[in-house]
């Protein structure tokens, strides 16, 4: 289904004039986490994730899904244009993981440029996203559900980092080099297909509701971030797919782009034997 703006600003629940100005960029970008959930379903099922305008609409909009990065700042920045915004795509190199060598840029973002400033946001970070754009300045800090945002200027980078437990951690690193889409039709075929990418290994989902705690979901361990975090093992694949759709508002019936219990529960078999591997 071609992408309308309607439709998306529907899914998100926007329901006011869009114009091009920072109250309505940070209302779009938080209730977009709101209402769409990170999620890798596909790329566990073997699908292909494709990046077009039009397939990314239909499966994170018409058919009720979620998905990872390069579906969700795509979609963002396709409504951001729609509405008027001046943008740019960018790429970020993942530090979550404390990477021994400098990781390829595996990671969509966009910039925002208003008349007063420019503004990085993020709409795809799971569970550890933004929650309203950041300013694009060296020292600029965002206090959130999440913790501190702060963004440094490293000589023609900037490093995004989250402040939690009393210490900052690196989150990514990114410059301002134009992207295009080769450039995320690559990044996203090492992540989906490169064997040791976490996203073939893990079920992993999030959503940040509005006014309220944001939930996380590693394979079968479900989370919900109040204070303090409140942690659950939920206890079969027919939970779990319950969950997925009630807790992380993720439609799994459409003709197409749905996922069944038993799809679900092969996959999971597979996962959860490989988590037991690695616990041993």
């Amino acid at each position: 289904m071609a992408f309308t703006l309607e439709h998306y600003l529907a899914r998100i629940g926007f329901n006011r004039e869009a114009r091009v100005d920072f109250s309505t960029l940070q209302s779009l970008h938080r209730r977009h986490i709101a209402a769409i959930a990170f999620e890798n379903l596909d790329v566990l099922l073997g699908r292909e994730i494709l990046l077009d305008d039009d397939s990314i609409f239909e499966k994170l909009v018409t058919a009720g899904r979620g998905g990872y990065c390069f579906e969700h700042n795509a979609l963002f920045t396709r409504a951001l244009n729609e509405i008027g915004f001046e943008t740019q795509n960018l790429a970020a190199r993942v530090l979550v993981a404390k990477p021994d060598e400098m990781p390829p840029r595996t990671h969509r973002l966009v910039m925002v440029k208003l008349e007063e400033a420019t503004w990085i946001a993020d709409v795809g970070f799971g569970g550890l996203t933004l929650s309203v754009p950041l300013p694009l300045k060296d020292g600029a800090e965002q206090a959130s559900a999440q913790g501190l945002y702060r963004l440094e200027k490293k000589q023609n980078e900037f490093l995004l980092l989250l402040r939690q437990h009393d210490h900052f951690q690196p989150l990514y690193r990114f410059d301002l080099e134009k992207q295009y889409p080769a450039d995320y039709l690559m990044a996203n075929h090492f992540i989906a297909h490169w064997p040791d990418s976490h996203f073939r290994h893990h079920l992993l989902a999030a959503l940040h509701p509005l006014d309220t705690y944001r939930l996380t979901l590693v394979n079968r361990r479900e989370t919900a971030h109040e204070k303090p975090p409140r942690q659950q093992e939920l206890k079969d694949n027919d939970t779990l797919y319950d969950s997925l759709q009630q807790r992380f508002n993720i439609r799994l019936d459409h003709p197409r782009h749905g996922v069944t219990r038993d799809s679900l529960s092969k996959v999971m078999e597979k996962v959860m034997a490989e988590e037991g591997a690695e616990s041993k």
